[in-house]
């Protein structure tokens, strides 16, 4: 297994090139491209500070150079591993701990690990809420459905899963501001953002304070994230609730589940302790696939919502061709999706002995 991992992980560098390599040639290529003469076209200064901003950006991100060299150098910036250079952008040697440059994004005029410190986490706590509400939801639509085949809940809720899978999710988005959080009608929940201004102030926990109920940070926090993680888990579920069906009554029509009701073991074992273990194969497959989805999908959902995370932040990024921003985010994205298919992977072997990399 050791063996199998770091192969797996020595195979992600040659990946995660590729995909840089294709984000790069699509700036590039695009109308205009990315020179220093683009960056600072709209910028209300005098000549000499246009030219003396075009020659600083020509010195720092190589725009004067071909777009090989160009990559290449970002590469090196990158890289733990690389060649150093001096305060003229020329290369001065080779250093196994350079360490890491993201660089500065042009756009924001600061360091992207800086930017990405501040947006990552609140992508994060979207996902980690969200990720295990699909799984949840899923398997207990999905099993209780297959040992009710037939019927009424097995009915009602195959189509209920059928309707939220075809919902868009920027239509659901509009919807749920547009009901719940707009003052015409229920007004429950915000319309924006993760957390309101007074709750910085807030003590964490909820409590009593002169008589009245105080939300609180935690309570404030949780009641702005609903509308959002509605958003991002609805599909998840509704999707995975049907494979969960499907998968169960496979196996509980199987050959072993039949001998293990004829050794006398109630139906609550047979489905626990052999059908339910052996119907996540299915499961883990799609959630190799999760991760990326719900990545995409907070590019739309934190733009309904207003929440600045990462996927706000590619989306501006994009707008502004702030090239140093857009590669950082793609690598990050990427990295998190191939370690979700590794993770996969490993979980197979946990779930099904038979599965082995040695």
């Amino acid at each position: 297994m050791l063996t199998y991992l770091l192969r797996r992980l020595l195979l992600m560098i040659p990946t995660l090139l590729g995909i840089t390599i294709v984000v790069f040639a699509v700036m590039a290529l695009a109308p205009g491209g990315i020179t220093a003469q683009s960056l600072v076209g709209g910028a209300n200064m005098k000549p000499a500070e246009k030219q003396a901003l075009t020659a600083y950006y020509n010195k720092r991100y190589g725009l004067d150079q071909p777009a090989p060299l160009q990559y290449l150098r970002w590469l090196n910036n990158v890289s733990p591993v690389g060649f150093t250079q001096d305060q003229a952008g020329k290369f001065t040697g080779f250093s196994l701990t350079k360490g890491m440059d993201l660089g500065d994004s042009l756009m924001y005029g600061r360091p992207v690990s800086d930017i990405l410190a501040e947006r990552i986490p609140i992508t994060v706590l979207l996902n980690v809420v969200t990720l295990p509400l699909i799984y949840v939801i899923a398997i207990v639509v999905g099993v209780k459905a297959a040992t009710k085949r037939g019927g009424r809940f097995d009915v009602v809720s195959g189509m209920s899963m059928l309707a939220l899978w075809s919902i868009p999710t920027m239509l659901a988005g509009v919807l749920l501001i547009g009901f719940l959080a707009n003052s015409q009608y229920l007004q429950w929940f915000p319309t924006a953002g993760i957390s309101s201004r007074e709750a910085q102030d807030m003590p964490f926990l909820p409590h009593i304070l002169g008589g009245q109920f105080v939300m609180g940070y935690l309570l404030d926090r949780i009641w702005h994230l609903v509308l959002p993680v509605i958003c991002l888990s609805y599909a998840g579920f509704a999707g995975l609730a049907k494979l969960t069906r499907t998968s169960v009554l496979e196996n509980l029509q199987a050959d072993y589940a039949r001998t293990a009701r004829a050794k006398g073991l109630s139906e609550h074992d047979v489905l626990w302790k052999h059908v339910f273990r052996n119907s996540l194969l299915p499961l883990i497959t799609v959630s190799a696939g999760l991760l990326p989805s719900l990545l995409a999908g907070s590019l739309i959902v934190e733009n309904i919502f207003s929440i600045n995370g990462m996927g706000q932040l590619a989306i501006e990024a994009v707008k502004g061709r702030d090239r140093e921003l857009v590669l950082s985010i793609t690598w990050i994205s990427g990295f998190l999706t191939l370690i979700g298919y590794l993770i996969a992977d490993v979980c197979y072997t946990l779930v099904d002995p038979r599965v082995t990399y040695d």
